[in-house]
């Protein structure tokens, strides 16, 4: 069963997250400072860790910089999937943890369906990590490297470019609204209009014809069936 650790001293913020996990049917733990928190980590095997920044005994990012030095095969597990979850808005600060190692960013007050969508995402994420290669037709992918071949060439996506065209593969065929695209990539890919640039950009550098745009719903794959009967078109 996944175990998450939620990192939070508000406690009406905490009940609530606490709540949600075990609306996903999974264990949790939840610590109020940051020494608390580390003692729990190395103490028990976790698959998810919600963090907020500011503390009473310091800063998240601390905590998160931590897990992230740990040795591989030890506790923590330094490639954890960690979901920051914070009043601060700024650009730099979201920017700032997320370049520390963050996997994702969602701003306080929070929207309990986003952050379960986006928990599902990362976690999905890191299924698909352990996989190893995504493949589609002649499109190669690999999350690891971040290697993307389009037949023999190699191609060269933005980190933004490059979470797009991860989310719609994972859910293929499924169609994606630009919201569920924004959660699944941890908000790291802008608000619905960036969503629509790097689809733009993914099609002149991948092709028109491998990501479909369904009128009112929002982007997929193209289906390897031909003949759909979906509304879909490539523009």
């Amino acid at each position: 069963m996944t175990r998450v650790l939620i990192v939070e001293d508000d406690p009406t913020t905490s009940a609530m997250l606490c709540g949600l996990v075990r609306r996903q049917n999974w264990e949790h733990e939840a610590c109020g400072d940051l020494d608390s928190a580390w003692k729990a980590l190395r103490a028990a095997s976790f698959d998810f860790l919600l963090l907020d920044l500011n503390l009473p005994d310091g800063e998240g990012t601390d905590l998160l910089q931590k897990l992230r030095r740990c040795t591989a095969g030890e506790l923590p597990d330094a490639k954890m999937p960690v979901l920051v979850i914070s009043a601060r808005s700024q650009l730099r600060t979201r920017l700032t943890a997320l370049d520390l190692g963050a996997d994702g960013y969602v701003i306080k007050p929070v929207h309990l369906e986003e952050v379960a969508a986006v928990m599902r995402a990362l976690l999905r994420r890191r299924t698909t990590l352990s996989a190893g290669q995504i493949t589609y037709r002649d499109l190669v992918m690999d999350p690891n490297s971040r290697l993307v071949q389009r037949g023999a060439t190699t191609v060269e996506l933005t980190e933004q470019e490059f979470a797009v065209l991860l989310a719609l593969l994972e859910d293929r065929p499924r169609t994606l609204s630009r919201a569920d695209i924004q959660a699944r990539s941890g908000n790291r890919v802008g608000d619905g209009s960036a969503v629509e640039v790097h689809v733009h950009h993914l099609r002149r550098k991948l092709g028109e014809m491998i990501i479909q745009t369904v009128r009112g719903v929002g982007y997929r794959i193209s289906p390897d069936e031909a003949g759909s009967a979906d509304p879909a078109m490539p523009v």
